[in-house]
């Protein structure tokens, strides 16, 4: 289904009911991204790791599926711009507030005493980091694959740049998947879309009650702002 048929969250039914969190053209362009990366992860790993080129082989074919995964990867972020919840998505994630800050200062920022909204800065942190490093792999990539519209020169630099941020996307993806597993919850929400409100209160205690009506959350968590 395309992004922009997304249907609006429906309002919170009752005490018991579950909050919406994510909307489906959210969940598609993070279940697109997820697969092309780990596609580009898993090649890359073959192209660079000579026990599994071995075991593999067929690098050609595994260069062309590296390849072709890298360029596809902006596509579904730019697709996902026709859906009005994930513009506000990346609104939100756009944004860093003074709680943000204490947040990441905090050696106790699970407690519930820090203002969360609908991302911590964690999470934005890693959303930024991920989109930076998109760029940055997809342009060097470009230069390595055009021999005949870059000098040397340019090609060794993007072939360097390219290697290193690879492996740092690596563990940035890592270090997000490890994060996912250890919360079942959150996990979970990107394939129905919705999170128990009890999680809600206590993950993201300025969304929870924002969503809810309880309270209007910091300014710069709000829709719209």
């Amino acid at each position: 289904m395309s992004p922009s048929a997304d249907p609006p969250a429906d309002p919170v039914a009752g005490p018991g009911a579950e909050l919406p969190r994510f909307s489906r053209a959210v969940r598609w362009v993070h279940a697109a991204v997820g697969t092309l990366m780990l596609l580009c992860i898993a090649t890359a790993a073959v192209l660079y790791v000579s026990p599994l080129a071995v075991l593999v082989g067929h690098r050609d074919v595994v260069e062309l599926v590296h390849v072709w995964s890298g360029y596809a990867l902006p596509v579904p972020l730019l697709a996902g711009l026709a859906s009005g919840s994930y513009r506000a998505d990346l609104r939100r994630l756009d944004r860093f507030g003074p709680h943000d800050w204490r947040w990441l200062r905090s050696r106790t920022r699970r407690d519930g005493r820090i203002p969360v909204g609908k991302f911590n800065a964690g999470q934005k942190l890693n959303g930024s980091l991920s989109a930076g490093s998109i760029a940055v792999l997809l342009l060097s990539g470009s230069v390595m694959y055009s021999p005949g519209l870059a000098p040397l020169d340019w090609r060794t630099g993007a072939t360097f740049v390219h290697d290193w941020f690879a492996l740092a996307v690596g563990l940035l993806v890592m270090g997000h998947v490890s994060f996912a597993v250890r919360d079942p919850v959150a996990l979970r929400s990107l394939r129905t879309g919705t999170v128990p409100p009890g999680w809600a209160r206590r993950e993201h205690g300025a969304w929870a009650a924002e969503v809810t009506g309880a309270a209007a959350g910091p300014p710069e968590q709000r829709p719209g702002s």
